[in-house]
């Protein structure tokens, strides 16, 4: 399907406006999973044309994201990695989780941004960060799109890497998101070390509740206050 690539004009007019001089586009990839981390990637692109094909991970096939990443790996003036585990995700709530897996990408950076562009509409990051939000950033701005290829590949492969323990759940197929395979595995086997145990999915599986943790404070405050309580996320 056609589709626009993306431009640098976010960083340009971040640039142009704040005095930016280095952006970092910032992506996540696991948020909705069941199982593994949430991953999250920062990219520092520079000005310069970006490689054919560049787009949202999701909109390129395996073997094409594949490549991609090796691509933009050595392409990328910079780029990190932060992950927070699902321990994490079951203490501190998501939004938190993310955070952390967002400043733990920024830190390891070489260069500090001067501005950070996150996909979506939501600031999960906050100060001290200059933030701008951008709803389909991963399509339209290189550098997210960018931190999106790289975070969905290396992601994948983590969870390919931890389902070799656990073959029966079929990981390097659907990387921790419930497919029939793997709820057909969590209603025999129960979750594994690697799955968020504050999840709604174990409200289904009588045999394993007991195993459910209950959601962080801060976590059901907030999506009592959206109405998503009871969702995973």
């Amino acid at each position: 399907m056609p589709y626009e690539p993306p431009t640098h004009s976010v960083e340009r007019s971040l640039r142009a406006t704040t005095g930016a001089k280095i952006v970092a586009g910032v992506d996540e990839v696991g948020r909705g999973a069941w199982a593994g981390p949430v991953t999250v990637c920062a990219a520092v692109t520079g000005l310069r044309r970006a490689p054919a094909g560049l787009t949202d991970s999701k909109l390129l096939t395996v073997k094409r994201r594949t490549e991609l990443a090796a691509e933009l790996r050595t392409w990328v003036t910079a780029h990190a990695l932060g992950h927070s585990s699902p321990q994490e995700i079951d203490e501190l709530g998501m939004t938190a989780a993310l955070r952390l897996a967002a400043v733990r990408a920024l830190e390891a950076l070489p260069v500090q941004p001067d501005a950070v562009i996150l996909d979506g509409n939501h600031d999960y990051l906050g100060a001290p960060w200059r933030v701008r939000t951008v709803i389909k950033g991963d399509q339209s701005c290189i550098a997210v799109a960018a931190a999106s290829v790289i975070a969905k590949v290396t992601r994948d492969a983590m969870m390919a890497e931890l389902g070799v323990d656990h073959a029966d759940f079929a990981f390097v197929d659907n990387a921790g998101y419930p497919s029939p395979v793997h709820q057909a595995a969590l209603a025999e086997l129960g979750p594994t070390p690697h799955h968020r145990l504050s999840w709604s999915y174990l409200d289904a599986l009588p045999r394993w509740q007991h195993l459910k943790r209950a959601r962080s404070a801060p976590e059901t405050a907030a999506l009592e206050a959206s109405g998503q309580l009871g969702f995973d996320i």
